[in-house]
């Protein structure tokens, strides 16, 4: 039986708001200091999470440890999120996002503002929506004390 054209844009919305809430999901769990115990539930058996500035993880087991290194390394992160732009093809879909927010590093417990672009790959797996292949490039990074990189 083939999908009439509302039942086709109710779909479209739909996954945009379930990967809206993956997002927000995601940002939950690196807010619970990088939970490398919860991360894998986001993400696609072989999925990919890199960036230039943090590295690379491929899979489930390396996504975790990534994750553990980001849980000592930060003892805050606030993960604000903005400007979604996603377009979604079937069972596959693309999103870009901003983030801005504060992290205070572990060690001195150093206070930073980072600002960052996220460019998705998403995939639907028995109907739920999984990071693919989440890329994160950093925009900018300020300290408390007003000395910005990027």
């Amino acid at each position: 039986m083939e999908m009439t054209e509302l039942e086709k844009r109710i779909t479209r919305l739909e996954d945009i708001e379930a990967i809206k809430q993956l997002k927000a999901l995601y940002c939950d769990i690196c807010d619970d200091m990088h939970n490398p115990d919860r991360i894998a539930s986001v993400f696609a058996d072989d999925a990919v999470w890199e960036s230039p500035d943090f590295g690379q993880a491929k899979g489930h087991a390396e996504i975790r440890k990534l994750f553990q290194g980001f849980k000592d390394k930060f003892s805050f992160s606030q993960h604000n999120i903005m400007n979604p732009r996603i377009e979604v093809d079937g069972n596959r879909a693309t999103g870009i996002w901003y983030i801005a927010g504060p992290w205070t590093e572990t060690e001195g417990k150093k206070e930073i503002w980072m600002t960052a672009r996220y460019d998705d790959d998403y995939v639907k797996i028995n109907g739920q929506w999984k990071y693919q292949h989440l890329r994160v490039k950093v925009r900018m990074l300020a300290d408390r004390s007003g000395s910005i990189e990027g």
